[in-house]
């Protein structure tokens, strides 16, 4: 088998990665953790005016997606963009 075809991810990944970024609301999620990095579900819920619940589910789909990280700071966990989340911001600006 060729080594760079090893080397790759494996398509369940590749797919894992983009339908974590494949809805609305997570786009706008990764949007602002791109301009305000470190903030808490609560924080992210208030700033675009949507339900917590519905804020804690995407973001831990986008941590599952490995679209941004997850670190606890206290009380709260905060979230940041990784580095395939600002890739998927960046590719999906080339579709605009």
């Amino acid at each position: 088998m060729n080594k760079n075809y090893q080397n790759k991810k494996t398509y369940r990944q590749l797919e894992r990665i983009i339908k974590g970024g494949a809805n609305h609301r997570r786009i706008q999620i990764m949007e602002l953790l791109k301009k305000e990095p470190e903030l808490s579900v609560m924080e992210i819920s208030e700033k675009l005016n949507i339900n917590f619940k519905t804020a804690s589910e995407h973001t831990r789909r986008l941590a599952v997606s490995n679209l941004i990280l997850k670190r606890n700071d206290l009380n709260f966990v905060r979230h940041k963009l990784t580095k395939n989340g600002k890739t998927i911001l960046k590719f999906l600006r080339i579709l605009e």
